[in-house]
């Protein structure tokens, strides 16, 4: 909306953020005279004559007028005279004039927005010259108080430049509404807001009566009408949650009334403790998984060190390095309950696991991690972890017989990560001997990195490759879906 009218208008700063709270509020116009609504801006070369839709909000009280989009639309004074009137008098007009972009006609009623004591557009409001519902008390009251919030509107205390903080379950128009009269007293309820009123335990008869005789919580009511700004809150009432927006109604800075609109969420808050539950539960598994998997590599430990066999002793050591990398995932698992992990997390704990395992007296080896690749779905964690423990594990083992190395200093190991695309990229180097002469990857009989090939075209339908480059290079490229 700001880009639109940067582009077309010449609204300032000012003007444009007082427009952007009105669409930010106006759901609730649209609700309570059950029309669609239409921000119209003067375009900057034409003022007055022709008009930009900004934006536009449907009813969720009613059927709207315009399924499509018209946000970008230009519109003449033709179309829309009722506008150019209501712009150049800065006053509200009513009429009936076609639909947009149809034949049949349409009840409209145009509304200078005022800010700063000028007008910097008009809100078009339109619906149906017939409507399919029966007049009654809610219908009489729903528009009585939209034309109270209109004439706001034409003054300027309508948005407010202090608005509520706003909830994600925050009430509308439909979920119920209570209104007030200048003295804070009931003057309506609608019948789903009586209903929430019985959820909570209130049956008492509302009409005439301040809400906190009733045994509803009467502070956010008296804070909208003493700081004449909205008010949101979280209301709890034994078993249930009720989330109140009151908006106060102004004329001439006085307050002369509010409405208090409600919504029941105690079952969205149940199925969020529930979630809660099942969160902690899930952490709980992979925590319990995790230290399972160290007993056991405590165990194979334990058992290595009783063996007289050096390939059995390998084996068992191998087979710990493995279960360790798997902990790990596991680990990071347990501190979120989501089904994506934020696998940069993992690669560090990896390279210190292996890098301690390789220090000796006589020679050091040193890993260096660069790069991310951000989160990645939690089935694909574990088997990138072990293949990456595994070409770790390889180059400690391969790249520096006897400490030798490419060239001088002392060993190291680099990482990287890049995510390319729909792709994760895992890049293992050394600055060891390389390759052995006529090393064919098909042919290799290594369990390490059968295991990893395996992992890679297998499980995660990826590919690997080895070359030679001052050292040897493992690169793994794995496809991954973005996380939902």
């Amino acid at each position: 909306m700001v880009e639109l009218a940067r582009l077309n208008t010449g609204l300032g700063d000012e003007a444009l953020e007082h427009l952007h709270r009105l669409v930010a509020s106006w759901q609730v116009l649209a609700d309570l005279s059950f029309s669609d609504l239409l921000l119209l801006a003067p375009v900057e070369s034409d003022v007055g004559r022709r008009f930009l839709v900004l934006a536009q909000v449907r009813p969720t009280t009613g059927q709207t007028l315009y399924p499509e989009d018209l946000v970008g639309r230009v519109v003449g004074e033709a179309d829309r005279p009722l506008a150019a009137r209501a712009w150049h008098l800065g006053e509200i007009t009513g009429g009936v004039a076609p639909v947009l972009g149809a034949t049949e006609g349409a009840r409209l009623e145009c509304i200078p927005v005022r800010h700063g004591g000028r007008v910097v557009s008009v809100v078009s409001v339109e619906a149906a010259t017939t409507s399919g519902r029966r007049p009654g008390e809610l219908e009489r009251v729903y528009v009585d108080v939209f034309a109270r919030l209109a004439g706001m509107v034409v003054e300027g205390s309508f948005p407010f430049e202090r608005g509520e903080v706003e909830l994600e379950e925050a009430p509308r128009v439909g979920d119920g509404v209570i209104v007030l009269d200048e003295g804070s007293r009931v003057r309506f309820a609608s019948p789903n807001a009586v209903s929430a009123l019985h959820r909570m335990g209130i049956h008492a008869y509302t009409t005439g009566l301040r809400l906190g005789e009733v045994g509803f919580d009467q502070g956010p009511v008296d804070a909208m009408f003493r700081t004449q700004v909205p008010v949101m809150v979280e209301m709890q009432r034994g078993d249930s949650s009720v989330v109140v927006h009151g908006v106060p109604l102004l004329e001439a800075d006085r307050v002369v009334g509010g409405i208090v609109m409600v919504r029941d969420v105690t079952d969205l808050r149940r199925r969020d403790r529930m979630l809660v539950t099942k969160d902690a539960t899930i952490r709980e598994i992979h925590h319990r998984v995790k230290n399972n998997l160290q007993t056991i590599a405590a165990l194979l430990r334990l058992q290595a060190r009783r063996l007289q066999s050096d390939e059995a002793r390998s084996a068992l050591e191998e087979s710990e390095r493995r279960i360790r990398s798997i902990a790990v995932v596991h680990e990071t698992l347990s501190r979120d309950a989501s089904d994506v992990v934020p696998f940069d997390e993992i690669v560090r704990p990896l390279a210190r696991l292996v890098e301690e395992a390789s220090a000796g007296p006589d020679f050091r080896i040193r890993f260096e991690v660069d790069g991310q690749v951000g989160d990645i779905p939690g089935e694909l964690a574990t088997p990138l972890a072990v293949v990456l423990n595994e070409l770790m594990q390889n180059a400690v083992d391969h790249a520096f017989p006897a400490g030798r190395l490419r060239g001088s200093g002392e060993g190291r190991v680099r990482v990287t990560l890049v995510r390319e695309g729909g792709d994760v990229v895992v890049q293992v180097a050394d600055n060891g001997v390389g390759l052995p002469t006529g090393f064919d990857l098909e042919e290799s009989s290594g369990l390490g990195l059968s295991i990893v090939q395996t992992l890679v075209t297998s499980e995660m339908d990826g590919s690997l490759e080895l070359r030679d480059d001052r050292g040897a290079v493992a690169v793994v490229r794995v496809p991954v879906r973005s996380p939902a």
